[in-house]
Formats: structure tokens, sequence, C-alpha cells
């Protein structure tokens, strides 16, 4: 056990001097400033600071006459008047190094930033040809490869919109998602390798495809094929077999939608305009479309990637991600910095737990990012990485980090300090984390973000220090989304950040914040699931596990808690004359595998009598939780606001 607070790692004058995020401040004419005094500043005056973040990093685009900020939560506009391009100002950097992509199977490729603006305008021919025009949707189900990023670079160009999921969703997750945007166009891959094996998703492409009627074309990377044949996935055969059955527009290959060597263009458009469309996991319904815009994300990860990250040109960055994540869409904002994003598609334990860092050796990574869990089974599998000279730091999310896992890095990479941070897929950064001038102390998140007014509420809507509460932001932030799709009055994005506290922000994460501004994160407040640092929803599983005519009911519980990962539960109520046996759990697995992703699969499958459920009938996921964890039944929920509170006593542990 390590104690919580214990003093890993202090910064160095030469660290301190060399930081980036000390050059803004003298810059600013603000040299020696302490951070909190920054910060303070920072969400006080977030005019000023904003605008500051736009002229240091010499943002390209049109600030505009008009106001920087105008009105309040949840209707807050920035930079009135404005116009810019994300693309335009990640792939403005001089020549060098661009990306780095390492597969599974020990493939690489490196592009250069000259090959990545090549690549990027022949694919942004491409979309133009398949009737691409701005605000258009281009949807992706693609691993972490180079395609997906110049598909990606080449969609924001056009001012269309990006939005990606994953090849190890299946069929349902992606429908749920994609359908309620419309995409154009669909980019997808015939299938991926991991952990040694090789999953063939054509059939999956082509269900997909089928449910979207307005598809003007699905593209096709043969990314599978091309492994198989040693090639890459360019000059493999371009359109792979089975593709006939995509009902929906034309059908071509990768190498079909980069055939025209065009200029490279941007169309420049108001800072609120969307970027991409990122999804929530889904708890109480169809996954929420969350909607971010071009101005919003470049100053956020312009802010975040240099000050806490402490990235900048030169530098190379890794964070072990899906696309399906937003860890991916902060990834590759290295661009935006002059970094070398490494993108890595397999296994993080394959074939040896070590396998992350051994990319962050031979690629010379400046800074490694992680979910918690890669951390603590580095740790507990005794791993001692080397071959790290470049290293500058590392980071874990996802869920918290506990003292042990910072105290793992500290012995095991003497002077590399571990930053912790927390965020969201709603705002696509970090709200809380770290920076080089900060010291690390086990399991502690130094500091608040700069221009991210994090505070702790009671109960009552009432900021506490040194107790745990409520995270909550009650200043507006650049990268809050700018809506919803589909919810034009704004009914939905309302519900789902300002319903407890009206104009104030409810991120829905526990937090205690001390007088210093550390913090510690407890973990999620409300329902959700986090696996393997990857927050999903319960409501996919019932659409699943409720299919089968043996099952009346469900209920799914993740029993894990600050520090430790636990374990997922899924209770059956099963339809009369059913029985729970080997053959429907096995059954029940495998579809979870297929339909969902293989982050679903319960560890246990348990039958009780009945799923407890409130007077309008909703399932009570929290009260279980809770019984699990040791809460006494009687004290877990309040019988009288149930419909059944005789089968709560089934969930004992």
């Amino acid at each position: 056990m390590v104690a919580e607070g214990a003093l890993l790692w202090e910064p160095d004058e030469e660290t301190v001097a060399s930081a980036r995020l000390t050059r803004y401040l003298e810059w600013l004419g603000r040299p020696g400033a302490g951070y909190e005094e920054v910060w303070q500043w920072s969400v006080d005056s977030p005019e000023e600071f904003w605008t500051s973040i736009w002229d240091h990093f010499r943002v390209i685009g049109e600030r505009g006459d008009g106001p920087v900020l105008s009105g309040t939560m949840p209707g807050a506009e920035w930079f009135a008047g404005s116009s810019l391009n994300y693309a335009e100002n990640a792939l403005r950097h001089p020549d060098g190094p661009a990306v780095v992509f390492v597969s599974e199977d020990g493939a690489r490729q490196e592009l250069s930033r000259a090959e990545l603006r090549e690549e990027v305008a022949r694919v942004r021919a491409g979309l133009v040809r398949l009737g691409v025009r701005r605000g258009d949707r281009v949807a992706a189900y693609l691993p972490n490869i180079p395609q997906a990023l110049i598909a990606f670079l080449a969609t924001a160009s056009l001012g269309a919109i990006w939005s990606a999921g994953s090849p190890d969703f299946g069929v349902a997750s992606i429908v749920d998602r994609f359908t309620q945007i419309e995409p154009k166009v669909l980019i997808a891959v015939d299938g991926y390798r991991y952990n040694g094996k090789a999953y063939d998703r054509s059939a999956a492409v082509n269900e997909i495809a089928a449910a979207l009627p307005t598809l003007r074309a699905t593209v096709w990377i043969p990314y599978l094929a091309a492994a198989g044949e040693g090639l890459p996935p360019q000059q493999a055969d371009p359109v792979p077999g089975g593709t006939a059955q995509v009902p929906h527009g034309e059908v071509i290959g990768w190498e079909g939608l980069r055939a025209e060597n065009a200029p490279l263009e941007f169309e420049r458009v108001p800072f609120g305009h969307p970027l991409w469309i990122l999804y929530s996991s889904g708890t109480t319904g169809l996954p929420k479309p969350i909607v971010h815009g071009h101005g919003g994300i470049v100053l956020e990860h312009l802010k975040s990637l240099s000050f806490h990250q402490d990235l900048g040109d030169g530098d190379v960055f890794f964070w072990y991600t899906t696309t399906g994540w937003m860890m991916w869409n902060y990834l590759v904002g290295a661009l935006l910095v002059g970094a070398v994003p490494v993108l890595y598609d397999g296994s993080a334990t394959h074939p040896s737990p070590a396998v992350l860092w051994r990319i962050a050796a031979s690629e010379r990574v400046t800074y490694f990012g992680v979910g918690a869990p890669y951390i603590m089974a580095s740790l507990k599998v005794g791993l001692r990485p080397d071959g790290l000279d470049g290293l500058r730091g590392v980071g874990s999310t996802g869920s918290p980090l506990p003292p042990e896992g910072f105290a793992w890095v500290a012995e095991a990479l003497p002077g590399v300090p571990v930053g912790s941070f927390s965020g969201g897929t709603d705002v696509c950064t970090g709200f809380v984390g770290a920076t080089p001038l900060h010291p690390i102390r086990a399991g502690i998140i130094p500091c608040r973000s700069l221009g991210a007014k994090v505070e702790a509420y009671d109960p009552e809507g009432r900021p506490v220090s040194g107790e745990v509460g409520e995270l909550v932001l009650t200043r507006p932030m650049p990268s809050m989304p700018v809506m919803f799709w589909n919810d034009p009055d704004g009914e939905r994005y309302r519900g789902s950040y300002f319903d407890v506290y009206p104009g104030v922000w409810r991120h829905g994460d526990w937090i205690k914040i001390d007088a210093d501004g550390s913090c510690v994160i407890y973990g999620r407040s409300d329902s959700t699931l986090n696996r393997g640092g990857v927050r999903m929803g319960t409501s996919e599983f019932y659409r699943v596990v409720e299919r089968f005519d043996e099952i009346a009911d469900s209920l799914v519980i993740d029993t894990g808690r600050l520090g430790q990962e636990g374990r997922l539960l899924l209770y059956v109520s099963l339809a009369e004359g059913a029985e729970l046996t080997g053959e429907l759990s096995d059954a029940l697995r495998r579809t979870l595998r297929a339909e969902l992703s293989p982050r679903h699969v319960p560890d246990e499958i348990r039958a009780v009598p009945g799923i407890p459920r409130t007077l309008s009938g909703k399932k009570l996921e929290v009260p279980v939780r809770k019984i699990l964890l040791g809460t006494p039944v009687e004290q877990a929920a309040n019988p009288d606001a149930m419909a059944n509170p005789e089968v709560l006593a089934h969930f004992r542990p």
C-alpha cells in the first residue's frame, strides 16, 4: 500500500524553465506567476484568457469583430464572427515527420507532413466526387490506422462532419450511432487483427450500410486482406468479396477514393461549426450524438496539449486508444502543436504485456498515455520498461489511478512524472490534470486545467473544499458541445448537464478539491459502466440481452471502484419455463461480444426472480451496485419508491 499524497516527483529548475507553460506566462507578461493565480485569472476573465490562446498560438483564421464570449451556459457563444478550419491549423507546420503507425503484427508506416498533406488532398478530392459538401456527415468504421486520420482531416477541410466507431463494436452499437446522423459516405475496413486473431467485418459492414439509406457511397479499406498479403491497404484488392450486398450508393476502394491528385484547400467555417460527432455511452437510451465545433477544439487542444502535456514541435505523442474513444480525437490533436502522433492498432498485451512500452521505446515517445488499468497491470506483472530515454511524461485516464500506480511509475521510470487526467467525451479534454510545474503526489491530480472552472458541489448546490462533492463547471469552456445532433430545441442537451443545478454543468463524477487546487476523482456518480478505461452504457446491454426469448428482464452492474477493476455482473430474470443453462450463458456472451464489443462480455451471469424497478418502471442500477459493495439492503433504496422491493434481497453479495 502507498499512502495517498506521498511525494513522488518534483520539477527541477531546468524542467520549469523549459516548460511551454513557463514560456506562455513570460509571453503573457506574468513571469514567475503561481499556477493557482493564473488559473484563477483564466476562469475569472475567460475572454482575456481564450483570446490569449488564439494569439499565443497564432491560430490561422479570422478573429472577426464580435464578442469573445456572449451569453451563459447552456447557450454561451464564443468568438462571434470568427472563421477558421481545424485541418488548416493541423496541417500548417513545416515539413518533417507527421504521423507514425504501428500495428500488432509489427508493421510500421511513417508519413511526412508533405505526404500527409498530399494524402489529405487526394481523399478530399475523392469525397467531393462523392458529393460530400459542407455540413454533410462522413461516418467511419475504422481502427486506429493512418487512413482514419487522413479521412478525418479531409472531411474537416471541407467543413463536413466526421463521426467514427471502432470495428470491435458490433452492428447494433454502430447502427444506433450512425442512423441518428444520416451520413452521406461510410468508410470501413474489411476486418482487423487483435490479440493474434483475425476478425472479418465484411458482413458487419454490409449490415451497417444497409441500415443507412442516406449513403451515397461505401468506401472499403481492405485492411485485413492487405495484412494477409503483406501489403499496405491501398495495394490490396480494392473491393473485397461480398460488397455487392451494400444496397445504397456506389462501392469503391480506398485507392479509388484517393485516385485524383488535387490541390489542398480549406473551407473556413464559423467558430462553432460542427467538426465531429462523438457519442455518450447510451445509459438511458440511444447514445447521445455530441457535436463539437472547430474553434472550441482547436483552442482547447492547443492549450491542453501544450501546457498540460508540454508537447510541441518535434515531440512524439502516444496514447493507447481506438477511434471510438475521445482519446483518439485528443491524440490526433498533436498535429495542432506540431507533435507527431503515434497510432497503434492492436492489443495492449499481445504478444506481451510490455508491448506498449516497447513501442514507446522504439519510437522515442516523448509523452506516453494509457488507461489506468494498463499501469496497474504493468505493476502486477512486475514490468520494468527500458529504452525510454526520451520519455518526459506518462499520462493516465479513463478511470482513477490509485496511489500504487503512481508509485510504480515513479519506481520503474525514475524522473518521469505521471499525470492523471479526468474529463470526458462531453468536452473532449480533461477538466483536471497535471503540468510540468506541479509536483506529483501519489493518488493526487495536481490541478484544475486552465480555463476550466471546476468546483465540487454538495447536494444543495453549494461549493465545498476538502470534501467529496459533485464535479461541476460554473463557467463555460469553448470545447463544450455546440449541440446534440437532432436536438433542435436543446432539450436533450440541457437535460444531460443542467437539470440538477440550473446554469451549472454537472458532469457526473465525484471529486474532492483541496485548498491548493489539487483534487481526487472518486469515480462516476451515476450508473455508467467503466471497463478498461472506456465508458459504456447499460441500455446497450439490455437491447441485446432482452432480445433472447428466454430472458424476461435484465440488469448489468460494474462493481469497480477507486483503484480496483471490478467484475461485470449480468443478472437475468428468466421467462416462464426457461432455465439459465450453460448453453444460454454462452450464447449471451457470444452475442454481446459480436454485437457490442469484447468489453461488454460479463464476468458472471446470475438468475434472479425479478429486476428491481421504481414505480415509474426505471431499473434500479445504483442501489444494486451499493448492495454489492456492502450497503445493507434496507439502506440501499427506499422500498416505498419501488414497484417490487422484495427482489432486492436476491442481490446480496
